[in-house]
């Protein structure tokens, strides 16, 4: 049978429309636990975790890992996984500092720290595709390639470009005389990029053949998806975003640290799985990822605050983790 890239069969539109009902239904269920671990803590601690300051800082606290769980949540639907975006992102920190150091407009810094996270992307989806190899082991390898970069070009240190550009304030707390914004202009544009990722994903050709992809691929070339093409700009995707998470990465420390959010990968997966996706593809929402991604930092902001160790909290978030996962087997085993 002919390819043919530009349709979209009822088939796909169909399976589309199921994995969006699902993917509502997961949503509420998810909203529900997070209110619900906000209520916990605010009567274990009442005095310091229901205030609006804490809030807003589980929200900037989140936000890195969040602005790249939403193109990971387009990744993981497509049956896909993405190792390198914390690597991205401290490269993307590096370039933008280095960028700046240089006398650079503000703008040509973040266009060029987000052009490298894209052409990063884009390199993992055209190995994944014309290689044939498995996205795990691609990314892998850009994951340690990436980090050496970012080390070499900040040469394995810290990069502080010593200027006030307006970028160190997009995660930054608001002035008293700015908080009619209610949020800092970081938040405001993952909210804004959440809502745009989740319209093309539910009610979009691209969005329908990424879902087709992860629920069966054979089926999806069948049916005229152009498969390898599809995979590309969803890598590429993946590469940009993890570029916004640099340029949050960077407004938060103020300078570019090729050594920072080492591990950030593996809270990205975690945030999508706990957030309903499938690691077998084909399921999976953005608001979903976003609330999963809330769930850990709330619990983390909350064990914090009543003075729980590290380490407990790291077997909490692992236990949800695994929690999260076990359901994931559960619903599939079901369906089959």
């Amino acid at each position: 049978m002919r390819e043919k890239s530009g349709t979209s069969s009822p088939g796909v539109s169909r399976l589309a429309r199921w994995h969006g009902w699902r993917g509502l239904l997961n949503t509420a269920s998810l909203l529900a636990a997070w209110l619900l671990v906000l209520v916990a803590f605010s009567l274990l601690k009442p005095e310091s975790f229901p205030t609006a300051r804490n809030l807003e800082t589980i929200l900037r606290q989140s936000t890195i890992v969040a602005m790249s769980a939403l193109a990971m949540t387009y990744v993981i639907i497509s049956a896909g996984i993405d190792l390198s975006v914390g690597s991205i992102a401290a490269c993307v920190s590096v370039v933008i500092a280095v960028l700046l150091q240089a006398g650079h407009d503000p703008w040509v810094a973040v266009a060029g720290g987000l052009l490298c996270g894209a052409a990063i992307g884009w390199t993992n989806g055209q190995l994944i595709t014309r290689l044939r190899v498995g996205p795990f082991i691609v990314t892998l390898g850009t994951y340690l390639v990436v980090r050496g970069v970012a080390k070499g070009l900040g040469r394995e240190q810290t990069v502080d470009p010593q200027r006030e550009v307006w970028l160190n304030d997009l995660l930054g707390s608001l002035p008293p005389e700015e908080q009619w914004r209610l949020l800092p202009n970081g938040i405001w544009l993952l909210l804004a990029l959440a809502v745009a990722a989740s319209v093309v994903l539910r009610n979009t050709r691209f969005g329908r053949h990424v879902v087709a992809i992860g629920s069966n691929e054979q089926a999806a070339r069948l049916c005229g998806v152009n498969v390898e093409a599809t995979k590309v700009w969803i890598y590429t995707l993946s590469g940009l975003f993890a570029g916004l998470s640099g340029l949050m990465l960077f407004s938060r420390l103020r300078l570019g640290d090729p050594t920072a959010v080492v591990g950030m990968e593996l809270e990205v997966i975690a945030g999508v799985v706990i957030g309903g996706a499938s690691l077998s593809g084909g399921e999976g929402s953005v608001v979903g990822s976003i609330l999963g991604v809330l769930i850990m930092y709330t619990i983390r902001s909350g064990c914090a605050q009543y003075g729980l160790p590290n380490w407990v909290q790291e077997i909490v978030t692992g236990a949800i983790i695994v929690a999260a996962v076990g359901l994931d087997r559960l619903r599939a085993r079901r369906m089959a």
